[in-house]
Formats: C-alpha cells, sequence, structure tokens
C-alpha cells in the first residue's frame, strides 16, 4: 500500500486530510474532458470547471497523485489520458497548500492513484490562482489553460 489508509467517515468516504508523504514538489494531476474546453474571444481555453471541486459531500477536485503512478511503474502521461481524458494540467503540491488546500489520497477501485484536493475554491482562486498555478502535463493543441 502506497500511503497509509486515509481517514472516513461513517459512510466509507475519505474526508479531508493532508497526507504527510506528499512532497511539495510531487505532482497533483487534473484529468481535463472535451468538454471543459470554451471559446473565449478568438481564443480557446479551459472552463472554471478544470479548478472546480466536486458536488460531493467535501467537496474535494478529483485529481491524480502523481508519485503513486510512477511508483506502481506507469508513466503518468499514459496513466490519465484516455479517450475521454483528452488533457490534463499539472500542480506542485506545495503551492496547493500555499494557499490553503490539503491534498489527500482517495484510492478508487479503478483507481489507485486517485487523490482529492480540499479547501475553500473561492471565485478568485478558480479564476486566477488555479488556473495560473497550473502547467500543461498533456496538453491539448491550440487550448490554454487561462
Amino acid at each position: 500500500m502506497p500511503f497509509p489508509q486515509p481517514p472516513r467517515d461513517e459512510f466509507g468516504e475519505v474526508t479531508p486530510y493532508n497526507e504527510a508523504q506528499i512532497q511539495p514538489t510531487d505532482g497533483i494531476i487534473r484529468r481535463i474532458p472535451a468538454n471543459w474546453i470554451v471559446d473565449d474571444k478568438g481564443r480557446r481555453r479551459l472552463s472554471s470547471m478544470a479548478f472546480k471541486p466536486s458536488s460531493d459531500r467535501y467537496r474535494g477536485k478529483s485529481v491524480d497523485i502523481e508519485s503513486l503512478i510512477i511508483e506502481q511503474g506507469d508513466d503518468p502521461t499514459v496513466y490519465v489520458t484516455t479517450p475521454r481524458w483528452i488533457g490534463s494540467i499539472r500542480y506542485e503540491a506545495g503551492n496547493l497548500h500555499t494557499v490553503g488546500f490539503s491534498i489527500g489520497w482517495d484510492p478508487l477501485p479503478d483507481n489507485p492513484c486517485h487523490g482529492a484536493v480540499w479547501g475553500t475554491f473561492t471565485n478568485d482562486q478558480i479564476r486566477n490562482v488555479l488556473p495560473k498555478m497550473a502547467s500543461w502535463l498533456v496538453p491539448i493543441n491550440g487550448v490554454d489553460i487561462y
């Protein structure tokens, strides 16, 4: 097991926490589907959906933990790319921590490298801070991050 079991609530869902083994320079990957691309004044960019949390109980943003992908012997760019997920952006964990987010392991049956980013996702963070912190891991041709 890559990390200790994450904390879970009475329903078995992972509760927000900071995984101590995630290092500041570790990559935190957000997969991007085609429907998160918008036309904006003659150029294509990622929509705010790429930077928003989910609507589940703890409002975590679904991510993949790059170090876990590498540890299991996979190439992160291949692991996160599928017909549904055509691109991906990457954050450094330390940058997310600096602006108040927690990052933890939230393994799924079909994705043992899945994690979540939890915190208060303000409009400024969604529109300005998170896009500027991100870089392409798997670029989408002709699309800007912000």
